[in-house]
Protein backbone atom coordinates (compact mmCIF):
# COMPACT_ATOMS: atom_id res chain seq x y z
CA UNK A 1 0.00 0.00 0.00
CA UNK A 2 3.17 2.31 0.40
CA UNK A 3 3.46 2.00 -3.31
CA UNK A 4 0.29 3.83 -4.27
CA UNK A 5 1.73 6.96 -2.06
CA UNK A 6 5.04 7.27 -3.60
CA UNK A 7 3.42 6.82 -6.96
CA UNK A 8 1.45 10.07 -6.28
CA UNK A 9 4.28 11.74 -5.17
CA UNK A 10 6.13 10.92 -8.13
CA UNK A 11 3.29 12.30 -10.05
CA UNK A 12 2.66 15.55 -8.74
CA UNK A 13 6.86 16.08 -8.92
CA UNK A 14 6.41 15.73 -12.41
CA UNK A 15 3.37 17.57 -13.00
CA UNK A 16 5.38 20.17 -11.23
CA UNK A 17 8.40 19.82 -13.13
CA UNK A 18 6.70 19.81 -16.21
CA UNK A 19 4.43 22.92 -15.26
CA UNK A 20 7.14 25.31 -14.30
CA UNK A 21 9.26 24.26 -17.76
CA UNK A 22 6.15 25.16 -19.71
CA UNK A 23 6.07 28.58 -17.92
CA UNK A 24 9.73 29.33 -18.38
CA UNK A 25 8.93 28.55 -21.52
CA UNK A 26 6.65 30.90 -21.95
CA UNK A 27 8.27 33.07 -20.38
CA UNK A 28 11.17 33.06 -23.02
CA UNK A 29 8.76 32.52 -25.77
CA UNK A 30 6.72 36.45 -24.22
CA UNK A 31 7.89 39.32 -27.02
CA UNK A 32 7.97 42.58 -25.10
CA UNK A 33 5.19 45.06 -25.90
CA UNK A 34 6.20 47.35 -28.86
CA UNK A 35 8.55 44.65 -30.39
CA UNK A 36 8.06 41.88 -32.62
CA UNK A 37 10.12 38.44 -32.88
CA UNK A 38 11.46 36.80 -36.14
CA UNK A 39 13.79 33.76 -36.30
CA UNK A 40 16.13 34.00 -39.41
CA UNK A 41 19.82 33.02 -40.49
CA UNK A 42 23.20 35.18 -40.00
CA UNK A 43 24.49 35.60 -43.76
CA UNK A 44 27.66 36.71 -45.02
CA UNK A 45 28.22 38.80 -47.87
CA UNK A 46 30.57 36.56 -50.38
CA UNK A 47 33.20 37.90 -52.46
CA UNK A 48 34.45 36.22 -55.70
CA UNK A 49 37.66 36.38 -56.65
CA UNK A 50 38.20 35.54 -60.32
CA UNK A 51 40.87 35.86 -63.42
CA UNK A 52 40.46 38.44 -65.93
CA UNK A 53 42.88 36.63 -68.09
CA UNK A 54 43.36 32.78 -69.10
CA UNK A 55 46.47 31.66 -67.82
CA UNK A 56 48.00 28.77 -65.41
CA UNK A 57 48.08 29.39 -61.66
CA UNK A 58 51.87 29.73 -60.70
CA UNK A 59 51.07 31.00 -57.31
CA UNK A 60 48.51 30.40 -54.61
CA UNK A 61 49.45 31.60 -51.57
CA UNK A 62 45.64 31.22 -49.41
CA UNK A 63 43.60 27.99 -47.80
CA UNK A 64 40.09 27.90 -46.91
CA UNK A 65 39.78 29.48 -43.49
CA UNK A 66 42.22 31.95 -44.00
CA UNK A 67 41.89 35.52 -43.07
CA UNK A 68 42.99 37.47 -45.31
CA UNK A 69 43.22 41.50 -45.62
CA UNK A 70 42.17 43.99 -48.29
CA UNK A 71 45.00 44.16 -51.20
CA UNK A 72 46.62 41.18 -49.69
CA UNK A 73 47.86 39.04 -52.93
CA UNK A 74 46.32 35.96 -53.03
CA UNK A 75 47.49 34.35 -56.34
CA UNK A 76 49.62 35.21 -58.91
CA UNK A 77 48.50 33.56 -62.54
CA UNK A 78 52.29 32.86 -64.61
CA UNK A 79 53.16 35.86 -66.28
CA UNK A 80 56.20 34.47 -68.60
CA UNK A 81 54.89 34.78 -71.94
CA UNK A 82 53.49 38.26 -71.28
CA UNK A 83 56.74 39.11 -69.45
CA UNK A 84 58.44 38.68 -73.00
CA UNK A 85 55.98 40.63 -74.92
CA UNK A 86 56.22 43.60 -72.20
CA UNK A 87 60.44 43.24 -72.61
CA UNK A 88 58.99 43.95 -76.81
CA UNK A 89 56.80 46.59 -76.23
CA UNK A 90 59.13 48.41 -74.20
CA UNK A 91 61.98 48.08 -77.35
CA UNK A 92 59.63 49.28 -79.33
CA UNK A 93 59.11 52.40 -77.31
CA UNK A 94 62.92 52.87 -77.31
CA UNK A 95 63.06 52.95 -81.18
CA UNK A 96 60.19 55.32 -81.61
CA UNK A 97 62.00 57.63 -78.64
CA UNK A 98 65.27 56.92 -81.16
CA UNK A 99 62.85 57.82 -84.49
CA UNK A 100 61.49 61.04 -83.10
CA UNK A 101 65.15 62.26 -82.19
CA UNK A 102 66.03 61.12 -86.01
CA UNK A 103 62.92 63.01 -87.10
CA UNK A 104 63.76 66.29 -84.80
CA UNK A 105 67.08 66.27 -85.94
CA UNK A 106 65.87 66.24 -89.20
CA UNK A 107 63.79 69.36 -88.79
CA UNK A 108 66.78 71.32 -87.51
CA UNK A 109 68.41 70.72 -90.57
CA UNK A 110 65.95 71.50 -92.91
CA UNK A 111 65.15 74.83 -90.67
CA UNK A 112 69.35 76.17 -91.57
CA UNK A 113 68.65 75.14 -95.46
CA UNK A 114 65.23 76.78 -95.22
CA UNK A 115 67.23 80.28 -93.31
CA UNK A 116 70.13 79.90 -96.22
CA UNK A 117 67.58 79.43 -99.30
CA UNK A 118 66.20 82.79 -97.99
CA UNK A 119 69.17 84.76 -97.52
CA UNK A 120 70.37 83.78 -101.28
CA UNK A 121 66.71 84.70 -102.38
CA UNK A 122 67.45 88.33 -100.89
CA UNK A 123 70.44 88.34 -102.23
CA UNK A 124 69.64 87.64 -105.89
CA UNK A 125 66.29 90.07 -105.55
CA UNK A 126 69.02 92.81 -104.63
CA UNK A 127 71.50 92.12 -107.44
CA UNK A 128 68.02 91.90 -109.82
CA UNK A 129 67.27 95.60 -108.65
CA UNK A 130 70.31 96.67 -109.24
CA UNK A 131 71.00 95.16 -112.91
CA UNK A 132 73.60 93.20 -111.27
CA UNK A 133 71.80 89.64 -111.58
CA UNK A 134 69.84 87.90 -113.52
CA UNK A 135 65.78 86.90 -113.68
CA UNK A 136 66.67 83.28 -114.26
CA UNK A 137 68.72 83.74 -110.82
CA UNK A 138 66.35 84.80 -109.11
CA UNK A 139 63.32 82.58 -110.16
CA UNK A 140 66.12 79.60 -109.19
CA UNK A 141 66.62 81.14 -105.53
CA UNK A 142 62.96 81.16 -105.47
CA UNK A 143 62.32 77.84 -106.23
CA UNK A 144 64.91 76.84 -103.82
CA UNK A 145 63.23 78.46 -101.14
CA UNK A 146 59.78 76.47 -101.78
CA UNK A 147 61.46 73.50 -102.18
CA UNK A 148 63.32 74.07 -98.53
CA UNK A 149 59.66 75.23 -97.37
CA UNK A 150 58.10 72.17 -98.43
CA UNK A 151 61.33 69.80 -96.70
CA UNK A 152 60.94 72.04 -93.47
CA UNK A 153 57.03 71.18 -93.64
CA UNK A 154 57.73 67.14 -94.66
CA UNK A 155 60.21 67.01 -91.43
CA UNK A 156 57.94 68.64 -89.10
CA UNK A 157 55.01 65.90 -90.27
CA UNK A 158 57.79 63.51 -90.14
CA UNK A 159 58.17 64.40 -86.60
CA UNK A 160 54.60 64.45 -85.77
CA UNK A 161 54.51 60.62 -86.86
CA UNK A 162 57.46 60.00 -84.60
CA UNK A 163 55.86 61.31 -81.77
CA UNK A 164 51.90 59.54 -82.04
CA UNK A 165 54.21 56.06 -83.13
CA UNK A 166 55.88 56.60 -79.46
CA UNK A 167 52.37 57.14 -77.61
CA UNK A 168 51.50 53.99 -79.35
CA UNK A 169 54.59 52.14 -77.85
CA UNK A 170 54.27 53.67 -74.78
CA UNK A 171 50.40 52.92 -74.72
CA UNK A 172 51.19 49.11 -75.36
CA UNK A 173 53.43 48.61 -72.71
CA UNK A 174 50.86 50.41 -70.40
CA UNK A 175 48.51 48.35 -71.56
CA UNK A 176 50.86 45.05 -71.20
CA UNK A 177 51.71 45.86 -67.49
CA UNK A 178 48.31 46.36 -66.87
CA UNK A 179 47.36 42.96 -67.78
CA UNK A 180 50.42 41.58 -65.79
CA UNK A 181 49.15 43.58 -62.70
CA UNK A 182 45.64 42.02 -63.42
CA UNK A 183 47.45 38.85 -63.68
CA UNK A 184 47.76 38.93 -59.79
CA UNK A 185 45.23 38.37 -58.19
CA UNK A 186 44.35 40.52 -54.54
CA UNK A 187 41.85 40.16 -51.98
CA UNK A 188 38.90 43.48 -52.94
CA UNK A 189 38.19 43.34 -48.95
CA UNK A 190 39.20 41.98 -45.95
CA UNK A 191 37.49 38.93 -44.72
CA UNK A 192 38.53 35.10 -44.67
CA UNK A 193 38.41 32.13 -47.62
CA UNK A 194 35.39 30.20 -47.73
CA UNK A 195 36.47 28.27 -51.16
CA UNK A 196 39.41 27.68 -52.86
CA UNK A 197 37.99 26.81 -55.88
CA UNK A 198 41.85 25.73 -57.82
CA UNK A 199 45.12 24.55 -56.44
CA UNK A 200 48.59 25.45 -57.98
CA UNK A 201 49.34 24.64 -61.88
CA UNK A 202 46.19 24.75 -62.93
CA UNK A 203 44.84 26.88 -66.07
CA UNK A 204 42.49 28.84 -65.73
CA UNK A 205 40.10 30.65 -68.20
CA UNK A 206 38.47 33.54 -68.61
CA UNK A 207 36.55 34.98 -65.48
CA UNK A 208 37.15 31.93 -63.88
CA UNK A 209 36.63 31.85 -59.93
CA UNK A 210 39.75 30.87 -57.90
CA UNK A 211 38.42 31.58 -54.57
CA UNK A 212 35.58 32.72 -52.43
CA UNK A 213 35.91 35.47 -50.22
CA UNK A 214 33.45 35.97 -47.03
CA UNK A 215 33.66 39.85 -46.17
CA UNK A 216 32.93 39.85 -42.38
CA UNK A 217 32.56 43.18 -42.46
CA UNK A 218 29.23 43.16 -44.16
CA UNK A 219 27.16 40.41 -42.19
CA UNK A 220 23.48 40.74 -41.21
CA UNK A 221 20.52 38.77 -40.60
CA UNK A 222 17.21 38.45 -42.77
CA UNK A 223 14.21 37.99 -41.12
CA UNK A 224 10.42 37.99 -42.21
CA UNK A 225 7.39 39.96 -40.64
CA UNK A 226 3.86 40.17 -41.55
CA UNK A 227 2.58 43.70 -43.54
CA UNK A 228 0.85 44.54 -39.56
CA UNK A 229 4.46 44.53 -38.05
CA UNK A 230 6.73 45.14 -41.13
CA UNK A 231 4.78 48.12 -41.74
CA UNK A 232 5.86 49.37 -38.37
CA UNK A 233 9.78 49.12 -38.75
CA UNK A 234 11.67 51.92 -39.04
CA UNK A 235 14.49 51.67 -40.81
CA UNK A 236 17.61 52.65 -39.12
CA UNK A 237 16.27 51.50 -35.81
CA UNK A 238 17.67 49.60 -33.17
CA UNK A 239 17.45 45.92 -32.86
CA UNK A 240 18.72 42.59 -31.07
CA UNK A 241 20.10 39.53 -32.22
CA UNK A 242 19.59 36.28 -29.99
CA UNK A 243 21.67 33.72 -31.72
CA UNK A 244 20.94 29.66 -30.85
CA UNK A 245 24.55 28.85 -30.36
CA UNK A 246 24.89 31.31 -28.03
CA UNK A 247 21.72 32.40 -26.45
CA UNK A 248 23.80 33.78 -23.48
CA UNK A 249 24.56 37.05 -25.71
CA UNK A 250 22.69 39.81 -27.48
CA UNK A 251 24.18 41.46 -30.69
CA UNK A 252 23.04 44.85 -31.30
CA UNK A 253 22.37 45.72 -34.91
CA UNK A 254 20.82 48.14 -37.01
CA UNK A 255 17.35 47.77 -39.35
CA UNK A 256 19.26 48.38 -42.97
CA UNK A 257 16.09 47.13 -44.98
CA UNK A 258 12.64 46.71 -45.78
CA UNK A 259 11.16 45.32 -48.55
CA UNK A 260 8.94 47.26 -50.85
CA UNK A 261 6.70 43.95 -51.92
CA UNK A 262 5.45 40.99 -50.33
CA UNK A 263 6.67 37.39 -50.75
CA UNK A 264 6.49 33.93 -49.91
CA UNK A 265 8.73 33.09 -46.85
CA UNK A 266 11.84 30.32 -47.59
CA UNK A 267 10.92 27.39 -46.34
CA UNK A 268 13.06 27.19 -43.00
CA UNK A 269 10.92 29.93 -41.61
CA UNK A 270 8.42 28.37 -38.74
CA UNK A 271 5.52 26.37 -40.27
CA UNK A 272 3.73 25.65 -43.50
CA UNK A 273 1.25 27.36 -42.41
CA UNK A 274 3.48 30.68 -41.55
CA UNK A 275 4.59 30.21 -45.00
CA UNK A 276 1.62 30.07 -46.66
CA UNK A 277 1.04 33.75 -45.87
CA UNK A 278 2.97 36.63 -47.55
CA UNK A 279 5.66 38.16 -45.40
CA UNK A 280 8.29 41.39 -45.59
CA UNK A 281 12.18 40.84 -46.04
CA UNK A 282 14.06 42.80 -43.59
CA UNK A 283 17.86 43.08 -43.34
CA UNK A 284 19.21 43.67 -40.00
CA UNK A 285 23.20 44.57 -39.82
CA UNK A 286 25.88 44.17 -37.49
CA UNK A 287 28.14 47.29 -36.78
CA UNK A 288 31.04 46.31 -38.60
CA UNK A 289 33.21 47.56 -35.65
CA UNK A 290 31.78 44.70 -33.63
CA UNK A 291 32.73 42.27 -36.72
CA UNK A 292 36.39 42.89 -36.33
CA UNK A 293 36.40 42.52 -32.77
CA UNK A 294 34.69 38.99 -33.29
CA UNK A 295 35.57 38.26 -36.79
CA UNK A 296 36.44 34.11 -34.90
CA UNK A 297 33.27 33.98 -34.08
CA UNK A 298 31.28 35.32 -37.50
CA UNK A 299 30.00 32.14 -39.53
CA UNK A 300 27.41 31.88 -42.27
CA UNK A 301 24.00 30.16 -41.59
CA UNK A 302 24.15 30.29 -37.76
CA UNK A 303 20.68 30.98 -36.54
CA UNK A 304 18.78 32.74 -33.99
CA UNK A 305 15.64 34.87 -33.02
CA UNK A 306 15.96 38.23 -33.96
CA UNK A 307 14.00 41.17 -32.29
CA UNK A 308 12.71 44.72 -33.89
CA UNK A 309 10.67 47.76 -32.60
CA UNK A 310 7.35 47.99 -33.84
CA UNK A 311 6.76 51.06 -31.63
CA UNK A 312 9.05 54.23 -31.55
CA UNK A 313 8.79 54.85 -27.67
CA UNK A 314 9.39 51.19 -27.28
CA UNK A 315 12.14 50.38 -24.51
CA UNK A 316 14.06 47.43 -24.95
CA UNK A 317 14.12 45.07 -21.83
CA UNK A 318 16.60 44.02 -19.30
CA UNK A 319 17.11 40.80 -20.71
CA UNK A 320 17.75 42.29 -24.69
CA UNK A 321 20.51 44.59 -23.12
CA UNK A 322 23.70 44.42 -25.48
CA UNK A 323 25.81 41.34 -23.68
CA UNK A 324 28.83 39.88 -25.96
CA UNK A 325 31.18 38.35 -24.90
CA UNK A 326 34.78 39.11 -23.39
CA UNK A 327 37.70 40.54 -26.84
CA UNK A 328 39.23 37.31 -27.44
Amino acid sequence: MRILPILIVVVLVAGAAGGYAYWLQAQSSRVPAGLARANGRVEVERVDVATKYAGRIAELHVNEGDAVQKEEVLARLDTTEILAQLAAARAAVHRAHQGTARAEADVALREADLTLAEIELRRAARLAGINAGTLAELDRRTAQRDISKASLSSAKAAVEDAKAATEAAEAQVTQIEAVITDMTLKAPVSGRVEYRLAQSGEVVGVGERVLTLLNLSDVHMTIFLPTGQAGRVELGSDARIVLDSAPEYVVPATVTFVAAEAQFTPKYVETANEREKLMYRIKLHIDPEILQKYSGYVKAGMTGNAYVKIQGKATWPADLAPRLPDVP
